[in-house]
Formats: C-alpha cells, sequence, structure tokens
C-alpha cells in the first residue's frame, strides 16, 4: 500500500501545482483583459493647410500708417529706431530716440515675416520663401530694393505637407475638432497625418509672435537672443530649421546669397559674438569659428535634453535657457551656464531651475531671462556658481519674450506689448513706457 500511497500523494501534488497554474492564467488573462480594456479619450483638431501662389504673395508688400500691436514676436534695434515684428504679418517702425515717448512711425506689411536684420539704414526680413531689401533711410519713402526669391524653402514643406511648385504654405485652417476613444497603449501622440489634413492634440500649439523722419545710417543693430538673422560685417547670416546661408551685403541694397551650411537640425538662433557664432539648436549650443566670415567653421557643440534654448555669450560663459511646450519638445525648465574659454571642450558650470524661460540678455554681469508668463527676472551673474541667490529683481504679471538690454535702457516685448525700463541704477529698475498690445474682443 505504500507505493500506492505515494502515488497519491504525488497526484496530489500534481493537482495542486495544475490548479496553481490554472489560477495564474486566469488572473492574467483578467489583467489582459483589463489592459485591453482600458480606454481614454483624446481631443483632436483637424487642419488643412492653406496654399497661396508666390505671385499673390510678392503683392502684398506695402508700406502703411502705424498700427496696434496684436501679436508681436521678435524685437530688434537701429540706433534710436526699434522694430518690432508682428509674427507672419510684417514690422512695426518705432521712433525710440525717447524710450519714455515711443512713437509708432509706419508698419511694412509683409506676410510671413518672422526675422529681421539691419543696417546702415537698410533692413532685411523674410517674406515666406524670399529674401526683402528695404530702403528706410527715408521713412516718409520707404522702398522695396530687391527681393531675392526661394532662399527660404521650409515654407515649402510642413508637418509632412509640400507645396506644389509656384505655391507656399501659407497657415492651417481648422476644419473639426473630434474625440478619439482610443486604448491606453495605443495613444498617437501630439500630432500625425489624416489623409490631406493633420491632426493635433487639444493644447497643441501649431504657430510656436514731431517724429524724426529718417534712420541715419547707423552701423549694424541690434537683435535679440531669439533672433534667426544677424549681421557681422558686410554678411547677413539666416538661418532655419536645419541651415545657415551667408549673402554678402557690401552693397546694403544688393544682397547677394552666398554659402549655404548644413547645421543638422533643430536650428533656432544664431547669437554672434567677436568672431565665432553661437547657434542654439533643440538639441544644444554649437560653436562655430568665424574667422572667415563667408566659411563659419564648426568648433564643438554642449549638447542636453531636447527643448528650446536661446543663448547669449561673453568671453567666459554661455547663458543658455531650456524651456519646455510644445514646440520645444521637451519638460526641461532652466538656466545653464557654460564655460567657453576652451571653446573645443565647453563645459557645464551650473544649472538652475526656471519656470518657463524663453529670451536672455546679459549687460556686463547683469543677466535679464524673461519667463513667459511670469515675467522678467534680473540676476546678477558675477559668480556662476550663485545666480539663484542673487535675484536682484521679478516683474511679474507681465508677459516676457525676449530682450535687448542697451546702455541702461531694457527692451523686452511679450504677448502684452513693449515694456521699457531705465535700469542704470541696478537696484531701483524704473519703468519708463509701454506700448501694450491692442486685440479685438
Amino acid at each position: 500500500m505504500k507505493p500506492k500511497k505515494k502515488f497519491l500523494k504525488t497526484t496530489e501534488v500534481l493537482i495542486r501545482i495544475l490548479f496553481i497554474v490554472a489560477i495564474v492564467f486566469f488572473v492574467m488573462l483578467s489583467l489582459q483583459s483589463c489592459v485591453d480594456n482600458c480606454q481614454t479619450t483624446t481631443t483632436y483638431t483637424y487642419f488643412e493647410p492653406v496654399y497661396q501662389t508666390t505671385e499673390e504673395i510678392r503683392q502684398q508688400f506695402e508700406i502703411q500708417d502705424p498700427r496696434d500691436l496684436v501679436s508681436p514676436g521678435k524685437i530688434y534695434m537701429l540706433g534710436d529706431f526699434l522694430f518690432i515684428n508682428e509674427r507672419g504679418e510684417g514690422i512695426h517702425i518705432i521712433d525710440n530716440s525717447i524710450p519714455s515717448n515711443p512713437m509708432k512711425l509706419k508698419f511694412i506689411n509683409i506676410p510671413g515675416n518672422f526675422d529681421m536684420a539691419a543696417k546702415g539704414g537698410f533692413l532685411y526680413a523674410d517674406n515666406y520663401i524670399d529674401l526683402l531689401a528695404i530702403d528706410i533711410r527715408d521713412l516718409s519713402n520707404i522702398q522695396l530694393v530687391k527681393r531675392v526669391e526661394n532662399v527660404f524653402p521650409m515654407y515649402n514643406n510642413q508637418f509632412g505637407f509640400w507645396a506644389d511648385d509656384g505655391m507656399v504654405i501659407t497657415g492651417w485652417e481648422e476644419k473639426q475638432t473630434v474625440a478619439v476613444n482610443q486604448d491606453c497603449d495605443n495613444n498617437a501622440g501630439e500630432i500625425w497625418l489624416f489623409n490631406d489634413m493633420i491632426a493635433l492634440r487639444e493644447g497643441f500649439d501649431i504657430a510656436a509672435s514731431a517724429a524724426p523722419q529718417s534712420v541715419p545710417n547707423s552701423p549694424i543693430g541690434i537683435g535679440g537672443s531669439m533672433a534667426r538673422f544677424a549681421i557681422y560685417t558686410d554678411l547677413l547670416y539666416t538661418i532655419d530649421d536645419y541651415q545657415m546661408t551667408v549673402f554678402n551685403i557690401d552693397n546694403l541694397y544688393d544682397p547677394l546669397p552666398g554659402n549655404v551650411i548644413n547645421m543638422g537640425w533643430g536650428i533656432e538662433t544664431i547669437f554672434p559674438y567677436k568672431d565665432k557664432l553661437f547657434i542654439g539648436a533643440q538639441n544644444g549650443m554649437h560653436i562655430y569659428d568665424n574667422a572667415t566670415p563667408t566659411e563659419p567653421v564648426y568648433i564643438s557643440s554642449f549638447l542636453h535634453v531636447t527643448t528650446c534654448d536661446p543663448v547669449v555669450v561673453n568671453d567666459q560663459y554661455a547663458y543658455v535657457t531650456l524651456r519646455s511646450g510644445n514646440a520645444c519638445n521637451g519638460f526641461t525648465n532652466q538656466l545653464d551656464v557654460i564655460n567657453i574659454e576652451d571653446l573645443n571642450n565647453p563645459y557645464l558650470v551650473k544649472s538652475y531651475s526656471m519656470q518657463n524661460p524663453h529670451g536672455l540678455g546679459l549687460d556686463g554681469q547683469t543677466l535679464f531671462i524673461t519667463e513667459g508668463e511670469f515675467g522678467l527676472k534680473v540676476f546678477d551673474a558675477t559668480d556662476p556658481n550663485t545666480i539663484d541667490d542673487n535675484l536682484i529683481k521679478q516683474f511679474q504679471d507681465i508677459h516676457g519674450y525676449d530682450v535687448i538690454p542697451n546702455n541702461g535702457v531694457l527692451m523686452m516685448i511679450g504677448d502684452d506689448g513693449l515694456y521699457q525700463y531705465d535700469y542704470r541704477d541696478i537696484e531701483n529698475i524704473e519703468l519708463l513706457s509701454v506700448i501694450p498690445v491692442i486685440k479685438d474682443l
């Protein structure tokens, strides 16, 4: 009987094992069923590309009377004059000879304009795919003196849509908004293509905004940290998402396209400093030797997580802001201080947490950082290791996009207008003036 008893015990063990296996199987099946049945609702908005012919675009250039700021973008300074980009629409010309009383003089209607630079009474601006050279020496008789056609091809290809020859993608028309039920593990992401339309997740921003009557033949102007146009001696540099184009502007009225330099991907900003070019990209900061200005040569990079990152520099340090947001593909908000004494081996000195940094400016040891909806911050950056302990002033309840500090006057542009501050006494910064944004209700 003992062998039989042993058999029964063995059978009992096997039955118990099979029972446990069955329980585990059904539990796993149940869990899998839960995963399969997990649903989430995502709202998408469908857009169709809007096309115009190049002929239509080129006919819309026009000198107009001054108008209100509605959606201001970048700023540029030339002598006593400020130029404010109205995103995608043109350029405001401001007499800023008295910063406490700036005066709007003219508006240049330029569809597809987002960037500009100026030298000696000539203004250079993008008009979608074209570069314009504009004579602004006599503001009563502003003239378009040259159009360099088809030098900015990025407007022919957006989000996977290609424009036919003679056409340009000029915008996106909202068609419909739909709520989509999806499995939890089948998320389509922020953006995806659907037939002849593009679908964007809710919240995604498709756009990632008696006066003197003459402009003197002043030297090269000054741009902000968000600039994609920059002038160095007799050359104009323009960048798009992946390349730099060098224009000869020895004859200011006759820009001539020269070298085109492939720079990788996600290129965003350009900051000339002495004989170097500092390029802000979504994946880092790139340094180029500009000893031969017509042929900038790559030196090195400082790489980081994917974010938006304008840059300003001095002899020893580069200051880079990293920002989160849909257009920036990141979740980091910080200031990086990078040692650039050895340009071949830049290295991080310290990172500082920020709220949502945008543009920045540097005057001596004073560092200005715009924080989007969180306003403007002013730091003493004498010691790169203690910047966060040396906040001089924070201006809240304003929106800050980019800044230009110059000779004790700070010009700051944001979604709610142009602000100017007197910072000659850094401990007692004073608001000088505001040109507000006016939007239709």
